[in-house]
């Protein structure tokens, strides 16, 4: 059998999870960084707006962090490299980032604008790292094999273990913060700071699995022709797919990211849950998602019924946020089975949005880390002003614990929770109906991911 017939043929299953759990040390890390930074930076001092500026200053390092990487590894190759490089940094800078403030040690300076510099700088460090690791880890994907079921499979195997990549995380932090029960601002630092280290062993043990069996990919080297001409930018942004996949990607991401980042806020201060719902509420959507991205990687896809499947995703984050809106705290209950359906959708978004960018990069293989880092660029950047915006017109939660309202108290939490996904879920699913996306006569896999 030729190189060519032999990239083309379904992957089998240990290839496939050796790929699936190379991203867990960015996703336990990304988990918290979304669920509980803003959480964090307010309940030692400081103010949700200087709390969103130090995310917003990792958005923006992680924003053009994926544009170098893309461009370096179109041009070099070496995706482990990357991937080792990217989680080394990732893994060193990240207990920083909810440790102490060293820049306020370095000083002896304890003021608000040092500590809100101090972590914004391993803030930036930490994303930068991360871009590495993501661009280089979601390019492989399309250098692994040219079968488009297999990427999807891939792709779903990696969703699945960010799924339980973010369980392990609120697994973690349910048991500390139930052990755990700082008085002080020390405490809280020293709570949060067993959160991230553990994380970080975590992902780092996956890592390794990850590195030592994952050959590098050799279809970057060129079986075919074509494969060995580097792809100028121009070529993509002549594609009509390209922009529609991009502004679904960001629109998935905004969905997915504003409304972990506010989940945390909304369960204790509008719903005034306890404080272990910041823990089994999350967990609750990632195992919805888990289970659903297992179910996916026995789908043959097509175009179609990835369209399709995204819409689903769409309709039931318009439903999840339109009942987050009048949602009273009286029947906190109720979020509970809102995660359920929270966490089907964000499952049918990723993957399927996702792989429509593996069918956008077809195999253009010589570009498609451009097209993944330029749209996590736009990933990034968006999210990052979105929760910078919301965030500053936080309100205090003395006001939300003294209304009464029958329905959901108004808060700038429940809309970004509520609201905003469910608005850029129904944009999505309007450009979704816009696209033609071509997909080759699919194959089943050679062996189920979980025999």
């Amino acid at each position: 059998m030729g190189d060519d017939e032999s990239c083309t043929k379904p992957l089998k299953r240990w290839p496939v999870f050796y790929y699936g759990v190379g991203h867990m040390l960015n996703d336990i890390t990304s988990a918290c960084w979304f669920t509980y930074l803003l959480v964090f930076l307010t309940d030692i001092g400081l103010t949700p707006r200087d709390a969103a500026a130090v995310m917003l200053s990792g958005q923006i390092a992680d924003a053009f962090g994926t544009i170098f990487s893309g461009e370096l590894i179109d041009r070099f190759g070496h995706f482990k490299i990357w991937h080792g490089a990217g989680s080394l940094l990732v893994a060193i800078s990240f207990s920083s980032v909810f440790g102490g403030c060293v820049l306020c040690k370095v000083l002896g300076t304890n003021t608000p604008i040092t500590q809100t510099i101090g972590y914004s700088i391993f803030a930036a460090i930490f994303n930068i790292g991360w871009a590495a690791c993501q661009v280089s880890h979601m390019s492989m994907v399309n250098c692994i094999t040219l079968n488009p079921t297999s990427r999807v499979v891939l792709t779903s195997c990696r969703n699945a273990f960010t799924m339980v990549a973010n369980l392990s995380l609120y697994a973690v932090a349910l048991v500390v913060f139930n052990i755990s029960k700082p008085r002080s601002s020390v405490g809280i630092k020293n709570q949060y700071r067993w959160i991230a280290y553990l994380s970080i062993f975590i992902g780092s043990c996956f890592v390794g699995i990850f590195l030592l069996g994952t050959k590098e990919p050799r279809l970057k080297h060129g079986i075919q022709e074509k494969v060995r001409l580097r792809i100028a930018w121009a070529y993509w942004f002549k594609k009509v797919l390209y922009y529609q996949v991009a502004l679904l990607y960001v629109l998935t991401r905004l969905v997915t990211n504003v409304s972990q980042a506010l989940l945390a806020f909304f369960v204790i201060n509008d719903l005034q849950m306890a404080q272990s719902s910041k823990a089994l509420i999350p967990a609750v959507i990632y195992i919805c998602s888990f289970v659903v991205s297992l179910i996916l990687q026995e789908i043959k896809w097509t175009g179609k019924r990835l369209k399709m499947y995204f819409t689903v995703g769409s309709i039931l984050w318009i439903v999840s946020g339109s009942a987050i809106l009048i949602l009273p705290s009286r029947m906190h209950a109720l979020m509970y089975l809102l995660s359920t359906t929270i966490g089907v959708a964000n499952a049918l978004m990723t993957v399927t949005c996702i792989s429509m960018q593996s069918i956008l990069v077809g195999e253009d293989l010589n570009g498609c880390a451009f097209v993944y880092g330029s749209l996590s660029f736009l990933d990034k950047v968006s999210c990052g002003l979105a929760l910078f915006v919301l965030e500053s017109y936080q309100n205090p939660s003395t006001i939300l614990h003294s209304c009464n309202s029958l329905l959901g108290c108004p808060s700038i939490t429940r809309y970004g929770l509520g609201l905003f996904p469910a608005c850029c879920s129904l944009l999505a699913a309007i450009v979704t109906c816009t696209m033609n996306l071509h997909t080759t006569k699919l194959k089943a896999l050679t062996e189920p991911l979980l025999a």
